[in-house]
């Protein structure tokens, strides 16, 4: 039986996120979450249709928050004081095999019968079925095809031995009754024999271990039983005498009664031959629900198989795609938060569905394959806009939510020291510490100084914690960002990230990287840049002379506002 899997909707930042595309991605799943459980209860879906997009309100649906990259120290600690999980990591957002309709029917023991899996076929309309062993782990693949491979080996005489067919198997075939013997035993070798003939010829052609076909007569059924036949079966419905069966069971031979005629049970018996005898098992192609759809795809188009099975991480068989799925296949839906270009973006973003983008800088190049809603305002955190649209639609935030998304704008706006922070935004967070119940400067500063403790951190782990790429005309650039309340701190690690800048330019090929060191409360940052070009594109763009590999900014401590709109003028010119 197919199960339904529920239509996830990933809501996630960009690549290394900060504290504001964390805590974003969460508020927004959220209010999401809550709005489709209103809508569900019966309120009018009218009332939230600024926030569902077209098709939302089924109950498959749910938003699930994500991740681009490891967190930092500032969001870990963000996370814990307000009890949040952090969010899933995806390392791409292109389709995989768990994102696509999987026929989730289940796996057939390899004892199954060859009747019993053409039903199964018929019933979920499947010309394919794994074979899987107790513990749910594939064994094999049975196809239609092997199914009438079967019926053709008719003129075998010797394939139910051969297959090792089971009594039950028999029984089941031809709705016979066991007389004697044991369900559970196996035909393990001997012909079958159609007793049609007179008694001399059967006499003289059954041999050892023969599976013997006859009907109501006494002499045959005694002459099978005395040749050391493995198996009788009686047709049209008789009966075996006690004799009869007395004499099976001393002779080790078993007895089955069936309501079917010779010609019923000789054309219909093979197809009581066990799977495991005709399925596939060599040379299997399975794939992981986690594999990436484009990386499978030349592989399932270069075999003649029409169905591939799929695994868990465990081996344990999950259920099948096939070719025509890849057509029909829906790609993995996102909502964009805290970025909007696909430089920015989780790998794999031109594959997806994009849903939605709720950002605060400038439109970008990410392109979409169908229009979307696009929410981008000119203040200072991404966390601003989703409270708005809680209050939009009159949905309370409780105090973990408000404290998260409260610590999103401290830390973007700086505790209101960026000059990308705007009044809405200083309103917003006092209103949002209030129904968190902390105070702002208290926590500020714990919150900085528990994202900070630079001496602790691997150069990689500084250099990662708020990096983007950019792209000026043609040039592309990187530069990463970190913020301390400590000068000393940032003072102490100049010459340990500038060393590693030079190697990170060279792995990237990138002709230039800058990194801001940006001290909170001096509102200031020591840019430090690399690359053969960099101090002259730094000078032009400030209009001041450089040292060897840094420059001391007064009053610069936004990448957005402040160095990339210069950076990226001198760069064009």
């Amino acid at each position: 039986m197919e199960t339904k899997r529920q239509k996830e909707v990933y809501i996630i930042g960009h690549k290394n996120p900060d504290t504001d595309s964390i805590c974003s991605a969460i508020a927004y799943a959220s209010l999401k979450n809550e709005i489709l459980r209103r809508v569900h209860q019966g309120e009018n879906v009218e009332l939230y249709q600024d926030v569902l997009i077209e098709g939302e309100n089924s109950e498959e649906m749910v938003y699930v928050p994500a991740r681009a990259g490891q967190i930092n120290t500032e969001t870990n600690y963000v996370l814990k004081e307000f009890k949040q999980k952090v969010p899933e990591y995806m390392i791409a957002i292109r389709t995989q095999v768990g994102d696509v309709d999987i026929r989730r029917n289940k796996g057939i023991p390899a004892d199954y019968s060859l009747k019993k899996a053409w039903e199964t076929m018929r019933g979920t309309e499947a010309s394919t079925l794994a074979v899987t062993d107790k513990k749910g782990c594939l064994e094999g693949l049975i196809t239609v095809s092997d199914i009438a491979g079967a019926y053709m080996s008719v003129l075998n005489t010797q394939i139910l031995g051969e297959a090792h067919t089971p009594i039950a198997n028999i029984l089941e075939t031809l709705k016979g009754k066991l007389m004697v013997g044991d369900a559970k035993k196996r035909l393990n070798r001997g012909k079958l024999v159609v007793s049609t003939a007179n008694l001399e010829v059967i006499d003289a052609f059954i041999e050892k271990d023969d599976l013997v076909i006859l009907g109501n007569r006494y002499e045959a059924q005694l002459s099978a039983i005395e040749n050391q036949a493995s198996c009788i079966i009686i047709c049209d419905g008789a009966k075996a005498s006690r004799t009869i069966c007395k004499l099976a069971e001393e002779k080790g031979c078993a007895v089955i009664c069936t309501p079917y005629d010779t010609y019923t049970v000789t054309r219909s018996i093979n197809q009581s031959i066990p799977v495991s005898f005709f399925m596939i098992k060599d040379g299997l192609i399975s794939f992981s629900e986690d594999d990436y759809v484009a990386d499978i795809k030349p592989t399932m188009m270069s075999k003649r198989h029409r169905d591939f099975p799929i695994v868990d991480k465990d081996g344990k068989y999950v259920g099948m795609i096939s070719r025509r799925t890849l057509i029909d296949m829906n790609t993995k839906k996102v909502i964009l938060v805290d970025h909007n270009e696909v430089d920015q973006a989780a790998d794999g973003a031109d594959e997806a569905e994009i849903m939605e983008i709720i950002d605060h800088h400038k439109l970008g190049t990410v392109e979409t394959i169908r229009p979307v809603k696009v929410r981008n305002e000119p203040v200072g955190c991404t966390a601003t806009i989703v409270y708005e649209m809680y209050m939009e639609n009159q949905i309370p935030v409780s105090r973990e939510i408000a404290g998260i998304l409260c610590a999103a704008i401290i830390s973007d706006t700086l505790m209101f020291r960026s000059p990308t922070c705007t009044p809405t935004d200083q309103m917003i967070a006092e209103q949002l510490a209030e129904i968190a119940g902390i105070d702002i400067e208290s926590f500020a500063m714990k919150m900085f100084e528990e994202g900070s403790q630079l001496r602790q951190k691997t150069d990689s782990e500084i250099f990662y914690q708020d990096y983007k790429k950019f792209v000026a005309g043609d040039i592309p650039y990187a530069v990463g960002q970190i913020t301390s309340m400590n000068h000393g701190e940032l003072m102490e690690i100049q010459e340990r990230l500038l060393a590693y800048m030079d190697k990170a330019r060279t792995e990237t090929e990138l002709p230039m990287v800058f990194f801001m060191l940006t001290d909170i409360l001096k509102e200031s940052t020591r840019l430090l840049f690399v690359g053969n070009e960099a101090k002259f594109y730094v000078e032009k763009g400030f209009r001041t002379e450089a040292g060897e590999n840094y420059i001391d900014l007064e009053g610069v401590v936004s990448r957005k506002k402040q160095l990339i709109p210069k950076l990226t003028a001198a760069l064009q010119q």
